[in-house]
């Protein structure tokens, strides 16, 4: 069961409002911690596609994917947490670890419990913050995992009716 109540955070999940695709991320990584994302997906049973352009291929180590030439195409990873909730990690750099989910995907309260279960599983795995915030509105924080709760909280006031 999710920490959060789907009537509290439906409007964050609301793609008119919100825009379709919310960028998560995970600040201040390094290469050890991209690892410990790739090994997580490994272990988790959660289905995983890697792909450098139309090439689907074997999920590589994260030193080799992150040390390729800046000119390269940006690999991604494409996760299915369950059926029909992807997000799509890509390798822009070690510094932070981002991916893009559907908020069409995300309707309901199943859905939400799958989205703050996975949001959880990687920030504690790195015991760091995991955040989401509105697509173009970089910086800005909606929802998270916040490690000092070990829960998924809303991070932005509701919008006044």
């Amino acid at each position: 069961m999710s920490e959060l109540l789907w009537d509290d955070v439906a409007y964050l999940f609301d793609p008119d409002l919100m825009g379709s695709l919310p960028d998560v991320r995970v600040p201040d990584t390094s290469m050890e911690d991209w690892q410990a994302v790739l090994d997580l997906m490994g272990e988790s049973g959660w289905k995983c596609q890697y792909s450098e352009g139309d090439a689907a291929l074997p999920v590589p180590r994260a030193e080799t994917v992150l040390s390729r030439p800046t000119d390269a195409e940006c690999p991604e990873l494409r996760v299915w947490p369950v059926n029909k909730v992807l997000a799509i990690f890509r390798f822009h750099a070690a510094e932070e670890i981002d991916f893009d989910v559907d908020r069409r995907e995300l309707q309901g309260r199943e859905r939400l419990d799958v989205f703050c279960g996975f949001l959880r599983a990687i920030g504690r795995r790195l015991g760091k913050p995991v955040l989401m915030d509105p697509e173009g509105d970089y910086g800005h924080p909606v929802l998270g995992f916040d490690v000092e709760s070990d829960r998924v909280v809303l991070l932005a006031e509701p919008p006044v009716s």
